[in-house]
């Protein structure tokens, strides 16, 4: 049986994934009135005294919600709010077995950035944290950012964050095996979408200099008049492609030490590969068929070679990234995750890589130390941060 009939059935025989599971036991009159009437009557005055409470009573302490409009499904596209939500699903099941963090899909039938962001607001009292997830650029961009402005918990949109996160983690540690330095490398990177763009900025942030970026028609650049309506990609137009370079990605790669893709299946070829400076580190995440195959990238002379497939060796997946993530902002009560909390998280992840080597740069999505190396980390910089 392949992957694919093999994941039907298990969902079939099980009905999804997921399941609601009580904490306390419900087997007496007495536990009764503890749970609910007459008991938890005086729960819901100590929380309507003090809204605060609702940390210290309730599931919110503890409780993330995975959301999704099913606009930009892993691979699939804009398949819709239903079709995602086995995916999100998927992801709830990732929180709670690596992070212990109890979490729940919420598929939210809205395209409307207006709708979508009200859905969210109203729904938001129940939960500690918000996961957005599979929501399509440019709406995500702007979803995010009002949530982030009109909430008071944290909200992440996994799709860029969690992903460049993962990525700088793998970039960190191929520059150690390559003995260079950030601002010495150049990068090429295919795709302007939710995830492109935010791994060119955490990228920039890291300290790399030369970048460029191409979407589905190019090099982006500011000059270039198909971009002007898009403020997303033409502010990421601005601040990379330092040397004016224009043209197609066979133009782009030349001379480049890295390539990252966030993009379409079969894009890079071995000739592209081969023009690339010596030792090349080909980042090829397109999911679930890659720029380039492993096998083809290394014959053509590629050093190291990732993708974002758990069939290859550098697996590069937000899912080593979230788990600890919001296990830390739920712990230590965090509003906002800020942009020195993700470099601080890519540099535990690419520390928890125990021996370096080109095929192991990235640590396995089982190795239960990571998220607890992530979460730690960014504590210990929120400890800091209150102590100055």
């Amino acid at each position: 049986m392949d992957i694919y009939k093999e994941a039907l059935e298990l969902h079939k025989e099980f009905n999804g994934k997921l399941g609601v599971q009580s904490k306390v036991s419900l087997n007496t009159p007495n536990d009764l009135s503890l749970i609910y009437t007459p008991g938890v009557a005086e729960v819901s005055r100590a929380v309507a005294n003090n809204q605060d409470d609702i940390y210290k009573y309730t599931m919110k302490s503890n409780t993330v919600a995975v959301i999704s409009n099913g606009t930009a499904v892993l691979g699939l596209g804009n398949i819709g709010a239903h079709a995602s939500l086995p995916v999100m699903e998927g992801k709830a099941t990732i929180f709670k077995r690596f992070a212990n963090v109890d979490a729940f899909p919420v598929c939210i039938d809205a395209t409307d950035v207006d709708e979508f962001v009200n859905i969210v607001k109203k729904i938001s009292v129940s939960f500690g944290a918000i996961n957005l997830e599979d929501i399509a650029a440019p709406a995500c961009f702007e979803i995010e950012k009002r949530l982030i402005e009109e909430l008071d918990i944290p909200v992440f949109h996994d799709d860029q964050h969690g992903t460049a996160i993962a990525l700088l983690g793998a970039f960190i540690n191929a520059l150690k095996l390559k003995n260079m330095k950030a601002q010495d490398a150049k990068v090429v990177l295919s795709g302007a979408g939710a995830a492109g763009i935010t791994v060119a900025k955490i990228l920039l942030q890291y300290g790399v200099k030369d970048i460029v970026v191409l979407d589905s028609k190019g090099i982006l650049h500011p000059k270039r008049s198909d971009i002007v309506s898009n403020k997303f990609k033409l502010e990421i137009a601005k601040m990379t492609n330092p040397n004016g370079v224009t043209g197609d990605l066979s133009q782009a790669v030349i001379g480049a030490d890295f390539f990252i893709g966030v993009s379409a299946p079969n894009i890079l070829t071995a000739d592209m590969v081969k023009s690339m400076a010596k030792d090349p580190v080909i980042f090829a995440m397109a999911n679930p068929h890659p720029e380039i195959l492993p096998d083809v990238a290394l014959d053509a002379g590629a050093f190291i070679v990732g993708t974002g497939r758990s069939d290859f060796p550098n697996q590069i997946n937000n899912a080593l990234v979230f788990p600890g993530i919001f296990r830390a902002i739920l712990d230590e009560r965090i509003p906002k995750v800020t942009e020195n909390m993700k470099i601080i998280a890519a540099e535990a992840l690419a520390d928890s890589v125990r021996e370096l080597s080109p095929s192991n740069i990235i640590p396995s999505l089982f190795d239960e130390y990571v998220p607890f190396n992530i979460a730690n980390a960014i504590k210990e910089l929120n400890l800091k941060n209150a102590q100055n």
